[in-house]
């Protein structure tokens, strides 16, 4: 008998993201959820035999009890089997996120997978072998177990583990919670569903990262999705489909600013990103030189931006900015503003780079107040 699944992982509800200042911040931590409701649609909508959830569901076990309580309403749009597995942000000590859940209740078909005893679906068809994380961290593989477990005869054997696959991850990832990667041949399993890795990936025979299903980061790494998979019966070999599920996009972008022109450039190109533009999470890496105007249209334009994008975090200390014989002619300062420029533009050629970067940044500011009291700004 023929299995669909959904696998999902690393939904991290709670993820604070604190670096995000203001509404962005908190729109961007509630939209967590949001998606979590998104893949109980596609559960419905697909109509899958289950829902593997691959650990961290909860960014820490000290959620709240309303986040408990708002992830569960959250499944209510898909009525099958949700399964469930803690993993590192979220392992099953004694006391945690899944003991306080089991307190406050359940819905019926949410099972929280807090021991290695085999989930039987679909009359027997579907075996599921879970491997919950009971600490953070474990030195041995706990998929080892999943060899010595029977499954009723003709049954699909799936996997549901959280944890870093041996030798075949970058060297840069975790190494804690080791999985084999050749678990799935020498436990009999059709499928391998893993999380901790949050991008989607292949990552051994029959065995899938589904990545994080809400984008987190800039990194590259094909995150922001679930994945669909069909298996035929024992033995076949699943067919996996990819489904994007992430409501903000995270990008990066790096320009060269050299004059008017390279701030045309770098309008043109925040104008071609894909709309809507308020799903947008832009990192943006600016170098170049300008004079004091064209460092304060940069800032004009960044300004506009950052309103139409979710969040804009720039970073121009790449940019070098002097002023011009045009720009201290423009501000036709006397007196006491004139001595003060003149200053500056001094102190801004001093050797110790630190006065220089000091002076050159209160010079900015100065330009643009003055123009701006004077009416030329």
């Amino acid at each position: 008998m023929s299995v669909r699944l959904l696998h999902t992982a690393d939904w991290q509800i709670g993820k604070q993201f604190s670096w995000i200042e203001g509404d962005a911040g908190a729109l961007i931590r509630t939209q967590r959820l949001g998606t979590v409701k998104r893949i109980a649609e596609l559960a419905r909508d697909r109509v899958v035999d289950a829902v593997l959830v691959a650990g961290d569901v909860f960014e820490m076990n000290t959620v709240s009890d309303e986040t408990l309580r708002r992830t569960m309403d959250a499944l209510s749009g898909y009525p099958g089997p949700w399964l469930l597995l803690p993993g590192n942000h979220d392992a099953a000590l004694q006391e945690s996120a899944w003991t306080r859940l089991s307190r406050i209740g359940v819905p019926g078909n949410v099972h929280l997978l807090l021991d290695t005893e085999p989930v039987l679906l679909k009359d027997g068809a579907l075996a599921v072998l879970p491997a919950p994380l009971t600490r953070r961290h474990e030195a041995r593989d706990l998929t080892e177990g999943f060899s010595h477990v029977e499954s009723p005869e003709g049954a699909v054997r799936v996997g549901l583990a959280h944890g870093s696959v041996e030798n075949r991850l970058p060297e840069s990832a975790e190494l804690h919670n080791p999985i084999s990667d050749r678990r799935a041949e020498e436990s009999r399993l059709e499928y391998l569903a893993l999380g901790d890795w949050h991008g989607t990936l292949e990552i051994a025979h029959r065995t899938w990262y589904a990545g994080t299903h809400e984008t987190d980061g800039f990194r590259a790494n094909d995150s922001g999705n679930a994945l669909i998979v069909e298996i035929d019966g024992p033995g076949a070999t699943p067919r996996v489909e990819k489904v994007q599920t992430t409501h903000y996009r995270w990008s990066q972008m790096s320009h060269e600013v050299h004059g008017p022109d390279g701030i045309k450039l770098l309008e043109a190109d925040l104008a071609a990103l894909e709309p809507p533009m308020e799903r947008h999470i832009l990192r943006l890496d600016l170098r170049g030189a300008l004079d004091l105007e064209g460092h304060s249209d940069l800032q004009a334009l960044l300004d506009t931006w950052r309103a139409r994008l979710r969040y804009l975090r720039t970073s121009d200390s790449g940019v070098l900015v002097s002023p011009s014989e045009e720009d201290l002619d423009r501000m036709g300062a006397s007196g006491f503003v004139n001595s003060a420029v003149e200053r500056l533009r001094d102190m801004s050629n001093d050797p110790d780079q630190e006065i220089a970067a000091q002076a050159g940044a209160a010079l900015q500011r100065l330009y643009v107040e003055y123009m701006t009291l004077t009416g030329r700004g």
